[in-house]
């Protein structure tokens, strides 16, 4: 149950003591989710930051009753409305298991308690904000300067598996285009 996230902080964090993964572990809480189920609603604080140990979720916002999609998580990664968590306001975003989905929680009051305890996690706590800002700063330039074909590309380059995992209708919001501009940009793609 433990060893991606394990894996994870090894990487990330090499000098992390076995008294500090364990007091970390310690906080852990496990939930599984059904596809379909919600980790998080609109108008809710987020309460918790989850590692994916199995499955994904998608972000993403209502707009006028249209769904927008705005990112995919997957195993071995973290996902939260870090904003939301942060500040301790309502999220404007839900964020739903599109498969079957076991995660690692860690919840706001756990985490705080952490980084008075073992100041090792205030190093986690910057590493994973700075993944989030550079996950958002690169969204938010692909949506300004590519083109949709551009992105679909992108998207093809940097996560082919979720080509697999992923409605089209899904894929299709995320890279801002309805489902039938997506299969001619596929067509495009494939002809070339």
């Amino acid at each position: 149950m433990y060893t991606q996230i394990n894996n994870y902080f090894k990487n990330l964090l090499p000098e992390i003591t076995d008294n500090e993964w364990q007091a970390y572990q310690d906080c852990l809480t496990v939930r599984y989710l059904k596809k379909g189920d919600f980790l998080l609603k609109e108008d809710a604080v987020c309460n918790y930051v989850s590692f994916i140990n199995k499955g994904m979720v998608r972000f993403y916002m209502l707009v006028e009753d249209k769904e927008i999609c705005t990112g995919f998580f997957i195993e071995n990664q973290y996902v939260a409305s870090y904003e939301s968590f942060l500040t301790r306001k309502p999220t404007t975003f839900n964020i739903e298991a599109i498969e079957d989905t076991e995660l690692l929680d860690l919840s706001y009051d756990q985490l705080q308690k952490l980084y008075k305890t073992h100041p090792i996690f205030q190093i986690f706590g910057r590493l994973i904000a700075e993944y989030l800002f550079i996950f958002i700063s690169q969204r938010t330039t692909s949506l300004l300067l590519l083109t949709p074909e551009q992105r679909y590309q992108k998207l093809i380059y940097n996560n082919s598996a979720l080509l697999q995992r992923v409605p089209q209708y899904m894929l299709a919001s995320y890279i801002g285009v309805t489902p039938e501009h997506l299969s001619r940009i596929r067509r495009k793609i494939s002809s070339s």
